[in-house]
């Protein structure tokens, strides 16, 4: 079973209050990215797999969805967005992602943002994800990136020339990663660049592209404590269709 960490009364106070938590997806620095790789979703049926607060969801039948299905673990999270929801198009259901069942054949998009790198059998729910599209359907999905996740003890560290940089170790070992976000014993799956795309192409999906992202000269100059990073990348957005 996937850690329910989202239910953790500490760990949900202290993410209520990042600014993607306040301000929803203009809150989140990758979404104009994210937004770039999606299909038109005139008339389109939804998946979002950790759909959190809700505000893909909204944001999608908005801009044209017909209908919206939103999945999460978190009962704190589904509360709100069931509360700030008022579209009978929109649904969301309470499942744990490691062992999903989709319909087959059901929907134009699945969608997700920052979910995978919690989920243990990632292949497994990616299969689902395939079978759960129709033929030329689109998976648009954010993670950690592998850079991100890969250190037993990430963080920035002072380079002995006297700037910061951040350590890549452990590369190469993919699994369970625990890290202290927010609350201690938070548990990620670290994998590589390669068996995130190997995975999707084993399972039959064309990748459409792939972004390791970091902001735009633009963005740092809104917000100059994102300079930062731009030594680094923290998300890998891809986006992918089935054939």
């Amino acid at each position: 079973m996937t850690q329910n960490i989202y239910d953790n009364e500490e760990f949900f106070k202290g993410y209520s209050q990042l600014r993607r938590s306040i301000s929803g997806l203009d809150g989140a620095p990758e979404w104009p990215t994210l937004q770039s790789m999606l299909p038109d979703l005139h008339g389109a049926h939804v998946l979002d797999l950790g759909c959190g607060f809700g505000w893909f969801c909204r944001w999608a039948k908005e801009n044209g969805a017909s209908s919206v299905v939103g999945i999460d673990i978190s009962e704190n999270m589904l509360t709100r967005a069931k509360r700030e929801t008022q579209d009978s198009q929109i649904a969301y259901l309470r499942a744990d992602m490691e062992s999903l069942e989709l319909k087959r054949d059901s929907y134009d998009l699945v969608y997700s943002s920052l979910a995978f790198h919690y989920i243990e059998n990632v292949q497994g729910l990616l299969k689902e994800a395939y079978a759960s599209l129709k033929p030329g359907g689109s998976l648009v999905c954010s993670v950690e990136h592998p850079i991100y996740t890969a250190s037993s003890g990430p963080g920035w560290i002072k380079h002995p020339d006297g700037y910061k940089t951040w350590p890549v170790d452990n590369y190469q070992y993919e699994g369970v990663r625990k890290t202290n976000w927010l609350v201690e014993g938070v548990v990620k799956q670290h994998r590589t660049i390669g068996t995130y795309l190997n995975m999707l192409i084993g399972l039959g999906f064309t990748i459409t592209r792939v972004v390791e992202w970091g902001p735009s000269s633009e963005q740092v100059a809104s917000h100059p404590e994102w300079e930062e990073e731009l030594h680094r990348p923290m998300f890998l957005l891809i986006s992918a269709r089935r054939s």
